[in-house]
């Protein structure tokens, strides 16, 4: 028995597959054929349900044909037989209503002249009632029947959110090819029992069972318009399962009209880390940008680029963006100017190739561009690499700092800001050390020069940049894993990248000089909690001891050199808050000018010797919270070493430090 319904399965769906597959013209032909008969039919029942006497068949006949031809007519004119079946929405029964209409029209005057004892205006209405139920009821069915031909292999999705976006979604989808919604999730208590669409509406709680009851493979978020808190609260929830979570563009790209309702995308990790912005303040945004020439070094880096996109926004007379990646320049370039041209704003966009080293080329950008403003986005990031790089991040986070700032000075530019990091507190790698010496040579220099206000903005780790973890993590699930965490108990704090260029524009504006800006980043996150819930929100689960037959495992590799497992914001506790509820101002300690040269005069010397072991000596006494549990890491460093057994870059040498 079981298997002759397999069979009779097996041939309706070969005979979907052949309708779905013909020539238009001749799905064209086969539609009009069925409406000859159904036409037909809502004339005759019409005579029927009319209980008329007459027995001259010819005349009904003649009736019959003229509504048949009239609402034939009214299909082609309509354009119904070229519409795909399979596709057809709500438009249907204006259609429907229109075709149904002139139909009757035409039978009813037929009647009129054939049968002049009958009420012409009766079997109009009757016929047209018919016909409105024919044409919507035949096409409808004709739809689920088309439909039903991928139901077995269409994916079964949950669509969470009730609303106008979400009802949408669920008409996009039945007439997909590859999901069947079968559920909706809201939190309007009104709506949960009712339905919409047909599908039944549930509330949160019954997540669970809705998934198990339904087999639920993919959720899909239609909350155009929830805050990033909410939606943070409704990806939690859902990370506990192990479906594949998608959603629909935000509100302002499907009002703007870049996107529909049905473009479905992987979740934004930044719905799961990220928060509602604070609102900017209009003039701090403006204070250092708008008309005036404007400089972004750095420029093609994550952080440097969306300070361009946001800059350009803010109306300056020029836009110099200096970057010595030739291909990151270009890229940023291009965009820059398109949404030049969209905007149609003035801004003279200044592309240049160039490195921060070379001071008197910073000199001549600046006075010949009349910059006012410097972003000094360009440094060295990533913990790893410069650890084994070490000369490279000197010479580009320390000496590019020093050359850009008296290049600046020289000049006489109004505002300096420098991108920091949280690596910069307590520093463990050379990286975040460095970076702590570029903090003091602005601090150095504020306190020497009287025309421009020098400062610093700290913060720590951004949602997609260049180092994140969040696009390895990504790459490595889809590359079926394992994904790699350095550490159980690591925890980072993260920040979008448009919040933290956005917070650094408005802090520049509130600097008088001298300030470390540190940015309020929010709550930390544990990385292996979020590894966890990026596999779970990607429809996969994680394999482990308890879970062997999991898809995803994660693999534990160890800090990596000088890593740390808590990132700090603050040297000390001297704290205080500004105008902005997300930026902070720190006092800290700095070097005073003649030392700071001397360290600097002393770095310059070892790093034109290659000293590897001067160098690290010069950083550990100029910095004195700089405590590396490593040895030299360097990789030209360890190469040579073995070769030559008086270097010794493995051992930590207990340098003296300098007094506090």
């Amino acid at each position: 028995m079981k298997q002759s319904g397999i069979k009779h399965k097996d041939r309706t769906d070969d005979i979907r597959r052949t309708l779905i597959n013909l020539p238009r013209s001749s799905k064209a032909i086969l539609t009009a054929l069925a409406d000859v008969f159904g036409f037909a039919a809502c004339a005759i029942i019409t005579f029927w349900l009319l209980d008329t006497e007459i027995s001259l068949f010819e005349f009904e006949l003649i009736a019959s044909l003229a509504a048949v031809f009239a609402g034939i007519t009214c299909v082609w004119l309509l354009g119904l037989y070229r519409s795909v079946i399979r596709y057809v929405g709500l438009d249907l029964l204006l259609s429907a209503a229109r075709i149904s209409l002139g139909a009757s029209i035409g039978g009813g005057v037929a009647t009129a002249f054939l049968f002049p004892e009958l009420n012409a205006v009766k079997w109009g209405i009757v016929y047209f009632s018919l016909a409105l139920i024919y044409v919507t009821t035949s096409r409808y069915v004709a739809n689920l029947f088309l439909l039903y031909n991928q139901s077995g292999d269409r994916e079964n999705v949950l669509v969470y959110g009730a609303g106008s976006a979400g009802a949408q979604l669920v008409v996009s989808l039945r007439s997909s090819v590859e999901f069947n919604p079968v559920a909706i999730i809201d939190d309007d208590q009104r709506l949960i029992g009712k339905r919409v669409k047909g599908l039944e509406v549930y509330g949160p709680e019954n997540v669970e069972m809705v998934i198990d009851r339904f087999n639920v493979d993919r959720v899909l978020l239609a909350m155009p318009g929830a805050s990033r808190r909410r939606r943070r609260q409704v990806l939690e929830l859902l990370s506990q399962y192990p479906v594949h979570v998608q959603t629909i563009p935000s509100i302002g790209d499907l009002v703007s009209g870049k996107a529909r309702v049905d473009d479905i995308s992987d979740v934004d990790v930044e719905d799961l880390l990220g928060r509602d912005a604070v609102p900017p303040n209009q003039k701090l945004l403006e204070a250092s940008i708008r008309g005036k020439s404007v400089m972004v070094t750095g420029a093609g880096g994550s952080i440097g680029s969306e300070l361009c996109r946001q800059i350009l926004a803010l109306h300056p007379k020029r836009l110099i963006i200096l970057d010595m990646s030739e291909a990151q320049l270009y890229h940023i370039s291009r965009e820059l100017s398109g949404r030049q041209k969209m905007a149609g704003t003035a801004t003279e966009v200044v592309p240049l190739l160039g490195s921060v080293h070379h001071e008197t080329r910073m000199r001549e950008i600046i006075n010949n561009f009349g910059v006012k403003t410097i972003y000094h986005a360009a440094a060295y990031k990533h913990v790893p690499i410069v650890e084994h790089n070490l000369f490279e991040g000197i010479h580009n986070n320390i000496f590019g700092t020093l050359h850009t700032v008296r290049a600046a000075m020289d000049c006489n530019i109004e505002t300096f800001v420098l991108i920091s990091t949280d690596k910069a507190v307590n520093p463990t790698n050379v990286m975040g050390a460095t970076k702590r010496i570029a903090e003091m040579i602005l601090q150095a220099c504020d306190r020497k020069s009287s025309k421009t206000k020098f400062c610093m903005v700290r913060f720590g780790n951004v949602l997609e940049s260049s180092g994140s973890v969040v696009p390895l993590f990504r790459e490595q699930i889809r590359a079926g894993g394992p994904v790699t965490v350095t550490h159980r108990d690591i925890i980072r704090y993260f920040m979008t990248i448009p919040e933290a260029a956005q917070l650094v524009i408005q802090a520049s504006a509130l600097a008088k000089g001298g300030e470390v800006f540190v940015l309020d980043m929010g709550k930390p996150v544990k990385i292996d909690d979020l590894a966890r819930r990026m596999i779970n929100l990607m429809g996969l689960t994680v394999r482990d001891a308890e879970h062997p037959d999991g898809d995803i495992a994660i693999e534990y590799i160890g800090l990596r050199p000088a890593e740390k497992l808590y990132e700090e914001l603050l040297i000390g506790s001297n704290v205080k808050g500004t105008d902005h509820p997300r930026i902070m101002t720190a006092d800290e300690d700095s070097l005073p000018t003649e030392v700071l040269n001397s360290f600097l005069d002393q770095l310059k010397i070892a790093s034109a010797n290659l000293d590897y072991v001067s160098a690290r000596r010069i950083l550990i006494e100029a910095v004195k919270e700089y405590q590396p549990p490593n040895g030299i890491e360097d990789l030209v460093c360890r190469q040579a070493n073995l070769g030559n057994s008086r270097m010794e870059p493995d051992t930590v040498v207990d340098f003296p430090k300098k007094p506090a």
